[in-house]
């Protein structure tokens, strides 16, 4: 009698804190739902009509503020340069960290969990502590090979370039890359690599035809890490371009809303505009957020 009256009195302990963690997770889900709803609803009021109807739904439903956005603010270009940044940072480090990754965990060398706890500690720096030295390490270098190569004050190959953006994107994203294959490829059997090297066959050879294949799982979590990091970037790229040219969107939108601060409807559909490709990303790729992510975290 006891042991049922137990079981029954767990049972109800449990529904409740099922119930009591339901609520929390709609109250969350609502405070960040809502405000898309209400910033999206906006996006086709007037800015007249917006001031007198804050909450309401649009009288008369207007794309203006779409059209108005895309061709003060430039976002074809910012949207290409955007794609251009998130995939060449994205692939290129997912290269160098499968590659340096496979030297730290199948190339045995004293030197080499050193070199790994270098990268490590890349892990422990926010970006906030790098802006200054970044800054002024990418201008100095600038000025430098100015003056060995003679060339003018206008001169820059890391500063306010493409080049720039994507080399600094790159050793962003290499410390956690670098620690992630790592932990994956050490857990690859190295009987594998054995058999290759009794072969002949050279160690980069190995990785390009044994490891790499392998490694698909690590290089999605990645992929799912790395592309959504990068697309939202903010503070690098805010501090490594200056011209419009070479500027990101979520840098693009947040200039044009300092220009058009009154205009609420543009403004609105700026920051819709904004939010639709990560939106879109994760509809499309929410299977494999929940699953690859997960698990390549826990093979790692």
């Amino acid at each position: 009698m006891n042991n049922h009256k137990t079981l029954k009195d767990n049972s109800i302990g449990l529904i409740i804190w099922k119930f009591i963690a339901y609520v929390i997770m709609i109250i969350f889900s609502l405070l960040a739902i809502v405000p898309i709803i209400w910033l999206f609803i906006n996006s086709f009021k007037s800015t007249v009509e917006f001031r007198s109807n804050m909450v309401g739904w649009p009288k008369n439903f207007t794309f203006k503020n779409y059209i108005g956005a895309w061709k003060i603010g430039s976002f074809s270009l910012l949207l290409l340069n955007s794609i251009f940044y998130t995939i060449s940072s994205v692939v290129i480090a997912a290269f160098l960290s499968l590659l340096t990754g496979f030297a730290f965990a199948k190339i045995p060398r004293k030197e080499t969990k050193v070199i790994h706890s270098i990268f490590v500690i890349g892990l422990l720096l926010t970006t906030q502590t790098l802006m200054v030295p970044l800054f002024l390490q990418i201008t100095q270098l600038d000025s430098l090979l100015a003056t060995l190569f003679n060339a003018p004050n206008s001169f820059h190959l890391f500063y306010n370039t493409r080049f720039g953006v994507i080399l600094v994107y790159v050793g962003s994203l290499l410390p956690l890359g670098v620690y992630l294959c790592t932990s994956y490829i050490r857990s690859l059997p190295t009987a594998l690599m054995e058999a290759g090297l009794i072969d002949g066959a050279g160690y980069f050879k190995i990785f390009l035809l044994v490891i790499a294949p392998m490694c698909t799982p690590i290089l999605m979590t990645l992929a799912l890490f790395n592309i959504p990091t990068i697309w939202n970037e903010f503070a690098l790229i805010n501090i490594m371009v200056s011209s419009t040219k070479y500027q990101t969107l979520p840098l693009g939108i947040y200039k044009f809303s300092g220009t058009l601060a009154s205009d609420y409807g543009k403004e609105f559909a700026a920051l819709i505009i904004g939010l639709m490709p990560m939106l879109i990303f994760y509809l499309i790729f929410k299977k494999q957020i929940t699953t690859n992510v997960g698990s390549g975290a826990i093979k790692g």
